[in-house]
């Protein structure tokens, strides 16, 4: 990947420019900002009781964790859903095809290099999240799988702006489409099990038919696993693992009516992962196919 030109050249162009320096500030320092008032407060809270609750810190690395897998998710569609639409605007895509570069190498260049800023985001903000260290409550092995579910989602959110930004020559219109599949992902997911639950639940339903043959608890059913896509329901079940609750009534078979353990749900977040990084290759592939000369009318 280093011998990619359009990688290195926008990772030349990223590190020289002013507005990297401004998001690793601004994004670090809202970090910041909330990690050292959560942790005021929880001095203040020792100060008036005398009881040291150190589930408030790990509260407060879960709190920090959360404010930036929101972050990512939100900043990694408005990086690449202009990366190649930019270009074709800019009109220098064909340019680039003209070149002995394939469309491979300029698909892939554009998501690795804001891959790589979002790699950078996340390497430079677990300095904040070490502060639970000093407590204790979570290890290096928590913070590694942290960061292999950050950058699972930053990949398949990644590519699916860049596949937006390849199939619309527009750029504003691809980053709309780019935020609204990632809604029916993360939202769409969750509000189709719910409605299958309900429906299950429902008088004539198949809950209310197995329930007359025995007891079956209702549940949504097969739905459940479109959440596999989801790279929120992996974040939550990563929470729930470090706080020891996957496996209390919390994990994912509990979420949408008793569903059966199973080799899936056992290993939900590395099934998740694999799942969101084959997305990802299929993405990059529809990328590469929409910018390829000749394929597409």
């Amino acid at each position: 990947m280093i011998a990619n030109p359009v990688y290195k050249r926008e990772t030349m162009v990223s590190a020289r420019s002013f507005r990297l320096a401004l998001v690793l500030l601004v994004f670090n320092g809202i970090l910041a900002l909330v990690a050292l008032l959560n942790m005021y407060s929880a001095l203040v809270q020792i100060r008036v009781t005398a009881e040291v609750q150190y589930a408030s810190f790990l509260d407060l690395y879960m709190f920090v964790a959360v404010l930036e897998f929101v972050m990512l998710v939100f900043i990694m569609p408005a990086i690449t859903a202009d990366s190649i639409s930019g270009e074709r605007e800019r009109r220098t895509l064909d340019l680039m095809l003209s070149t002995k570069m394939t469309p491979s190498q300029i698909v892939l260049g554009k998501l690795m290099a804001s891959l790589s800023t979002m790699v950078l985001l996340i390497i430079s903000s677990f300095p904040i999240l070490a502060l639970v260290f000093v407590y204790g409550g979570v290890t290096m092995e928590d913070m590694a799988m942290l960061l292999v579910c950050y950058v699972a989602a930053a990949l398949f959110v990644g590519s699916l702006g860049v596949c937006c930004s390849a199939l619309f020559r527009k750029s504003t219109f691809s980053t709309v489409v780019a935020y609204s599949l990632m809604a029916v992902v993360v939202v769409g997911t969750y509000v189709i099990n719910q409605f299958a639950l309900f429906l299950n639940r429902m008088p004539g339903g198949a809950y209310a038919a197995s329930s007359m043959a025995g007891t079956v608890e209702s549940n949504s059913g097969g739905f459940l696993y479109l959440l596999l896509l989801n790279p929120t329901a992996t974040f939550i079940m990563t929470m729930l693992r470090l706080t020891g609750r996957e496996g209390a009534g919390y994990g994912i078979t509990h979420w949408f009516g008793g569903h059966g353990e199973n080799m899936i749900s056992q290993n939900w977040v590395g099934c998740s992962v694999a799942i969101q990084i084959l997305m990802a290759v299929l993405l990059i592939r529809i990328a590469v196919w929409a910018i390829t000369p000749g394929k597409r009318a």
